[in-house]
């Protein structure tokens, strides 16, 4: 993919010298960017280098402390939200921000209902929301309640209503995150049509593979300022997170202990709906196992499953070679078996409480008591998150505070103190950044060299291909196909989840 900047007389936006600073702290450090209508530029750096800063300042959520930002050619000092939706600047962030009880047609006409005197005319507005929807592509009945829509689905109605609004300059932050291959495809095939359209997209994302892919334009950002802005065709995925962490991050398989004889997780026959339907996997002590397959299948349904928050139709569970009830949290946890979720935040992490917390929160000790004194628990916090190698500016913040590569820390940390025979872990990587998943990658190599048998689902088929030393391949919720990783390539493993072959 080639930068369009040929096709258009000059950059819609351009930030010159922007500077903000926080009680001191410098958050940005003298940003240039020049933004192109027609291009997707992708706006690249780790938690805390400044990216966020960068959009509240664009948006008008933040006035910068110096710099200029022009619009369509002519400057301005600072925005405000009004100001910036004016001049065309929308930002649709990872917090979707849908009424959910109102419909999609009422969500993407919000303040802007045509009337005739007092009365709302309802037909109209339903029109002009299909009219909205449809110049992008998209395909949503509006007469939906929004809160039934999925991610993507939720996603695309706000993309559709900033446009409508007249935004020019859409910022698309993690747009997909927590989704599905297919829903992610869906995504990405509207950023090409608002591209298409000669709309000027900043987009960010942790994802290197799909920005290499979809992005026109890289620029990076570390401590704050602009460290590389180029073509995304004269960049390549090694150079991309060099100058994203400031060095070379290398996650290479290590040599663990050969998985042991005996079995540490066994499934058999495990049926759920038509979405699970007889699937069995074994593993084995010291042993890493995934399951792949379209998105969707078994795999998006076994957290709930193995954890007992769900009743299965039929099968059985065995943990360290003990027969588990399934439907019953208590009795999993009981026998070892931890369920690391992938949906951190509705169902890893008690938001309302503190980093340390959460840390402490699966622990017997803790999890029995309501009330405990402050400096017990940061004593016996603190060495665990050492161990894990969570980080925080300050103090011991709600855990929502960090970012997202230090929560998950703090979410498998926290089982993985308890000493687990089997863990399940979801998705374990999904939205943090580079240097995170490196350390994560290394917390569950480190996990399974312990003995633990660990089941992971994934949708990385590169984090597959790191960590797992088997592939289970799973079809219609059934279990089809097992390859031992060294017997197989990516291509290899990405075609046969597919259900086709390789090319």
């Amino acid at each position: 993919m080639t930068a369009r900047t040929d096709l258009v007389p000059g950059a819609v936006l351009r930030v010159r010298g922007v500077t903000k600073t926080f009680g001191g702290a410098a958050a940005l450090k003298g940003v240039d960017l020049d933004l192109y209508p027609g291009e997707i530029h992708a706006l690249m750096g780790m938690n805390g280098a400044g990216k966020s800063t960068l959009v509240q300042v664009l948006s008008g959520v933040h006035q910068a402390d110096e710099g200029t930002i022009e619009v369509a050619g002519q400057a301005h000092s600072g925005l405000t939200v009004r100001k910036a939706r004016r001049l065309g600047i929308a930002c649709v962030p990872q917090r979707r921000e849908l009424a959910m009880g109102l419909t999609v047609a009422e969500n993407v006409l919000l303040g802007d209902l045509p009337t005739r005197g007092r009365t709302v005319r309802w037909k109209a507005v339903e029109q002009r929301a299909r009219e909205a929807l449809s110049g992008l592509g998209i395909d949503i009945d509006v007469a939906r309640v929004a809160g039934t829509l999925t991610v993507a689905e939720q996603t695309m109605v706000e993309v559709a209503r900033e446009v409508r609004r007249g935004g020019r300059i859409l910022i698309l932050d993690e747009p997909t995150a927590c989704l599905s291959a297919k829903d992610a495809d869906r995504i990405r095939s509207l950023v090409r049509t608002l591209r298409d359209d000669g709309v000027a997209v900043v987009y960010i994302s942790h994802y290197i593979d799909e920005v290499m892919a979809v992005a026109d334009r890289l620029t990076v950002l570390r401590d704050g300022a602009v460290v590389t802005s180029a073509p995304a065709a004269e960049m390549d995925p090694a150079s991309l997170v060099r100058s994203m962490v400031g060095r070379d991050v290398v996650s290479r398989r290590p040599e663990r202990p050969a998985p042991k004889d005996d079995s540490g997780l066994t499934v058999r026959g495990l049926s759920h709906g038509r979405a699970v339907q007889d699937f069995t996997v074994e593993v084995r002590k010291g042993e890493i196992v995934a399951v792949l397959g379209p998105a969707g299948d078994a795999q998006s349904r076994l957290f709930d499953l193995l954890s007992g928050r769900q009743r299965p139709d039929a099968g059985r569970l065995w943990v360290d070679g003990r027969a588990v009830p399934f439907g019953r949290v208590p009795a999993s946890l009981a026998s070892g078996l931890r369920c690391v979720t992938g949906d951190r935040r509705a169902l890893g992490l008690v938001q309302g409480l503190t980093l340390d917390e959460n840390l402490m929160l699966a622990g017997d000790r803790f999890a029995r008591r309501r009330l405990h004194r402050r400096g017990e628990l940061a004593r016996r916090a603190a060495p665990l998150r050492s161990s894990y190698g969570v980080v925080a500016l300050s103090g011991n913040p709600p855990v929502g505070a960090l970012s997202g590569g230090n929560q998950q820390k703090v979410l498998l940390g926290k089982w993985l103190e308890t000493d687990p025979v089997a863990c399940f872990l979801e998705d374990p990587t999904n939205g943090v950044d580079v240097a995170a998943m490196a350390d994560l990658h290394t917390l569950v190599d480190e996990l399974a060299a312990r003995g633990v048998a660990v089941l992971l689902a994934s949708s990385s088929a590169e984090e597959v291909m790191r960590l797992a030393d088997r592939v289970v391949v799973v079809s219609a919720g059934r279990t089809v196909a097992e390859h031992d990783i060294t017997a197989i390539t990516r291509d290899e493993l990405v075609a046969t989840a597919l259900g086709g072959q390789p090319q």
